[in-house]
């Protein structure tokens, strides 16, 4: 079953027509079909849509339909690029409930591809790419233990003049700590976790902070599943910026 991004659909033909023609190409019976077509098209709320014809369909409604398509008549193996893609919540939750429930069977596998970190913790294992190139693969968890041994400091400031006396200070509180943002009112740090503990000890420095610097608000925390993606990517762009500022890299102009 194939899921791809761009929806493969006959504009003419209705919701029903696209699922019983499919049914058909996948060898199923009749009587089967009708069952596996209501099943389905209730689980994703299509039962609606039954007699609109495709090119009338939303975004999000297209997208469950070709998601539906790749699904019926239970095959084996399926691939779903960006699935969800155009979804509201409610969509979105109808289909990742789907593909648990149709994962439960050990005799089946299916390649998600997403850029949806919540969609990618349903998975098994999680392989990240970054500009074409394998960054990651492995577990949820073993990413996080890898990757997630830092702490997230955001600061927002209300005087920007002392934004570079603040940056100063939050070196002199946190040694190793890496700015990771800057905007005109806000500083984003990387804390490593050594650095950071006691927690205690790190709030009574920043609630001192806060008062001669006069900022705005602040917050200290894990790093979030999307915060390490974030921090993967960023190390590739600037590895590879280097490695195009050493030669490393060929560099050729573009042509029409």
């Amino acid at each position: 079953g194939c899921c791809p991004q761009r929806d493969p659909l006959w504009p003419d033909l209705t919701v029903l027509q696209h699922l019983e023609a499919y049914a058909a190409v996948r060898g199923m019976r009749k009587e089967d079909a009708a069952l596996a077509i209501s099943c389905l098209a209730k689980a994703l709320d299509l039962l609606k849509h039954f007699q609109t014809p495709a090119r009338r369909l939303s975004a999000g409604e297209a997208r469950k339909l070709c998601f539906a398509l790749s699904i019926l008549g239970d095959p084996t193996v399926m691939l779903w690029d960006e699935p969800s893609v155009g979804m509201d919540q409610k969509g979105q939750r109808c289909m990742w409930k789907v593909i648990q429930t149709s994962m439960k069977s050990k005799e089946r596998g299916a390649i998600l591809s997403t850029q949806d970190l919540e969609e990618a913790a349903m998975c098994d294992r999680v392989a990240i790419l970054v500009s074409g190139r394998l960054r990651y693969i492995g577990s949820l968890e073993d990413l996080k233990s890898k990757f997630g041994t830092s702490y997230h400091l955001e600061i927002k400031m209300t005087d920007t003049g002392q934004s570079d006396a603040l940056h100063a200070e939050i070196l002199n509180l946190f040694p190793c700590a890496a700015r990771q943002e800057r905007t005109s009112s806000l500083l984003i740090y990387k804390i490593p976790m050594a650095d950071a503990l006691p927690l205690s000890r790190s709030f009574s420095k920043l609630e001192a902070a806060k008062h001669s610097f006069k900022f705005e608000e602040y917050s200290l925390s894990l790093n979030t599943l999307q915060q390490v993606f974030v921090d993967l990517t960023r190390d590739a762009e600037e590895h590879d910026l280097d490695a195009a500022s050493n030669g490393g890299v060929e560099q050729r102009p573009l042509h029409p």
